[in-house]
C-alpha cells in the first residue's frame, strides 16, 4: 500500500481568516473556488501541498487542527511571515527556536488553527 498526498480539511467559522493566514500570508494559491456558495469551500495550494478550507461553524468548533509545514528555508519564511503579518506569530513560539528534537521551529496561529512552520 502506497499513498503519495495528505489533503486536510480544515473547518473554519469565517473563511475569510482561513484565507487571510494561507493566501495572503503563507502565500497558498485558491485552485478549486466555491467561496460564493451556500457552504464556502476552496482548494488551495503551494508547492504540491493542498488544503480544503471548508466554511462550517458546527465543525469548526469541534475541530481546532494543528499541523506542520516543513521548509528547506525557515529563516526566509520567518522573514517574510515576521515582516508581513506579524500578528499571525504564535505568542509562545514566535521566534525561530531549535527544539530539543533537532528541528528549528516557530508557530503562526489565527482564529482556528495552529501552524508549526519547522526545517529539520
Amino acid at each position: 500500500m502506497k499513498f503519495v498526498k495528505l489533503v486536510p480539511n480544515v473547518f473554519y467559522i469565517d473563511i475569510q481568516d482561513a484565507l487571510k493566514l494561507f493566501v495572503d500570508c503563507l502565500e497558498f494559491s485558491i485552485r478549486h473556488d466555491e467561496l460564493k456558495s451556500d457552504n464556502p469551500f476552496c482548494v488551495i495550494e503551494k508547492d504540491g501541498l493542498h488544503i480544503n478550507l471548508f466554511q462550517n461553524r458546527k465543525l469548526a468548533k469541534e475541530h481546532n487542527p494543528e499541523f506542520r509545514l516543513v521548509t528547506n528555508d525557515i529563516e526566509e519564511v520567518y522573514r517574510k511571515i515576521s515582516s508581513s503579518h506579524p500578528e499571525f506569530l504564535h505568542p509562545n513560539l514566535s521566534k525561530i527556536t531549535l527544539r530539543p528534537w533537532g528541528a528549528k521551529e516557530f508557530a503562526v496561529t489565527d482564529k482556528q488553527l495552529g501552524i508549526v512552520i519547522q526545517q529539520w
